[in-house]
């Protein structure tokens, strides 16, 4: 895993943001309380999900995010009820067996990480597979996060760090932690979106979130279309990125941008 170059830190660096966000991570929650308002099962909201996931990744798409990361299962939803985690589990074999030729076709790449140690070995080839069928896709990256927790992440990322160089003399850097998080292969978060009312970030990518926009809806996850995705990133769009600067920093530096001479080269 290692950091790709031109994927700036929001700590050490200021990275460049558009009007459109490259990369947006999202907590879909919402699916049971959905199916409860009308009565069914859970299991019937966490199916309506799945079509949800599908039209988010078609706007995706259309507005050019380079990058968009759900988090579908944490290292702490193993405490749900034993039913509801085989279903879930059911659905995650269902999904990867009928939408991967879909992402394939549609030039999404496909990746999923976390702890996938703890899932069946059926699982583990379906996601093997799929990232590989998908693996020459560019105009979508697609992360799914399984078994994924913030802390966890950080834990693994420092234990392979120290693991490639323990006697280290100068003490490590957060460049070096940074290529062995999961989503090494990837920039920050421009826009951080949970649906569902909910107003934490439940550990879901604690280290990259450090500068993320941060957008809270109560639109349940199999309600959330296309206009309350596009809702979000309007509401990104009004937001200033200071990233430490002041808002004088910003509108200097955006101004000596904009009247930059064009290379003639």
């Amino acid at each position: 895993m290692s950091q790709k170059p031109g994927f700036a830190s929001s700590t050490r660096d200021v990275p460049e943001s558009g009007a459109v966000p490259k990369h947006i991570a999202i907590i879909m929650d919402g699916n049971g309380r959905w199916a409860k308002k009308r009565h069914l099962p859970r299991f019937a909201g966490h199916k309506k999900g799945v079509e949800t996931v599908r039209d988010v990744i078609k706007t995706c798409l259309e507005r050019g995010v380079s990058y968009l990361t759900l988090f579908a299962f944490s290292s702490e939803n193993w405490r749900r009820p034993e039913e509801e985690v085989s279903l879930l589990m059911q659905l995650f074999v269902r999904a990867l067996q009928h939408e991967v030729s879909r992402l394939r076709k549609n030039g999404v790449r496909l990746r999923v990480v976390g702890d996938l140690s703890r899932f069946d070995t059926q699982l583990q080839k379906l996601i093997a597979a799929a990232e590989a069928e998908t693996a020459s896709n560019n105009a979508l990256h697609l992360t799914i996060a399984a078994n994924y927790g913030g802390r966890w992440d950080i834990l693994q990322a420092m234990n392979r760090m120290l693991t490639a160089a323990p006697d280290k003399s100068a003490g490590w850097s957060e460049a070096d932690l940074e290529a062995h998080l999961c989503m090494s292969f990837a920039p920050e978060p421009d826009l951080f979106i949970r649906t569902g009312g909910e107003k934490r970030i439940s550990n879901f990518l604690l280290w990259q979130l450090a500068y993320s926009e941060l957008y809270f809806t109560d639109t349940l996850w199999p309600e959330f279309d296309e206009a309350a995705m596009l809702a979000a990133i309007e509401s990104f769009q009004q937001r200033e990125r200071r990233f430490g600067r002041t808002s004088e920093q910003v509108a200097q530096e955006n101004t000596a941008r904009v009247n930059k001479p064009e290379s003639n080269a």
